[in-house]
């Protein structure tokens, strides 16, 4: 079913929902299931599950020669998606990215996807690789998400690359997007950066999922300001417990996330990480009632491939 589907049939009840990680690269997939299994019991419309593109390391082989290696460290995303839907019959949405696939890559793995009956696609840029400073796309693939979410349009009406094809099948995707209440980092400003999730939603996306923030009020703001624009689809809050101490410096640098004071306090002030993961829950569980209060049909949840606290947040708010 999708997405869009699911939000009418809630009926206006806040639904949850959450996002996954592969497991690296030799770890089984049992280790997915575990952390599923305890999120199951709040009836999950569909789980998302994160696409990670390739990387490149150089091996030193001496002699001042050098060995370019492609690195994958999470792979599985499509496996993953049909094994979700398999066992515990929820929708599971991958997400597709601009970066390390060009237009034909693109096809082939939206095929397979309408081949395992997913409904459901996040179009996403994707970031930079670690040798770059900013983005740089495949030779042959998309620049920004907005004409990767057109490409995905066309062959939801048969159109496919190949123009010489005959009597050709169209997939029926149901488009997510991304979107950024704070402005995403490479973006002159928060009108610009909805500006151009417009142009996404023009080109056939039909609901939006949000970085994560720790202000509603950042939310709110940003909704109004889509709504003022034009912007009708549903925009889906991101949610995400902070866990670590570290992540009081992580997430502002890697995300370009505010935190509010009052969680910047309460986090300093703890002793161990144990405390501080406490700290996320509770702030987390207060985010999420009062945006369930404002009637909110949908909530995301980030576990990074981590349920408890998850489980802990869930328990309180549905």
């Amino acid at each position: 079913m999708k997405v869009t589907e699911h939000i009418i049939r809630g009926e206006g009840k806040t639904q949850f929902s959450f996002e996954i990680l592969p497991p690296l690269k030799g770890q089984h997939i049992q280790s997915i299931f575990d952390n599923i299994d305890p999120l199951m019991a709040f009836n999950p419309p569909f789980i998302d599950v994160t696409y990670h593109r390739e990387e490149y390391v150089y091996k030193d082989l001496g002699d001042g020669l050098l060995k370019k290696q492609v690195v994958k460290k999470r792979p599985g995303t499509v496996g993953i998606c049909a094994a979700i839907q398999n066992r515990y019959n929820v929708d599971a949405i991958p997400h597709i990215l601009c970066g390390g696939f060009t237009k034909e890559d693109t096809e082939n793995f939206l095929i397979d996807l309408d081949f395992l009956n997913i409904d459901n696609v996040m179009a996403l840029r994707g970031d930079a690789v670690k040798t770059e400073t900013y983005f740089t796309p495949e030779k042959e693939g998309h620049a920004y998400a907005s004409d990767l979410v057109k490409q995905i349009t066309a062959l939801n009406k048969a159109n496919y690359l190949d123009d010489q094809l005959l009597n050709c099948s169209a997939t029926d995707f149901c488009i997510g997007v991304g979107a950024y209440p704070e402005k995403h980092m490479e973006a002159p400003s928060l009108d610009s950066d909805i500006h151009f999730l417009k142009k996404k939603i023009n080109n056939g996306a039909e609901y939006v999922v949000t970085q994560m923030f720790f202000d509603n009020q950042k939310y709110f703001q940003f909704v109004d300001k889509c709504r003022s624009e034009g912007i009708t689809v549903p925009i889906i809050p991101g949610l995400k417990p902070i866990s670590t101490l570290k992540q009081l410096n992580v997430i502002p640098h890697r995300f370009h996330v505010d935190l509010p004071e009052a969680l910047i306090k309460s986090i300093i002030k703890c002793k161990t990480n144990v405390e501080v993961r406490q700290v996320g829950i509770e702030w987390c569980i207060q985010q999420s009632l009062e945006l369930k209060k404002a009637g909110i049909p949908m909530l995301h949840y980030y576990s990074m491939g981590k349920s408890d606290n998850i489980k802990a947040i869930a328990e309180a708010v549905f």
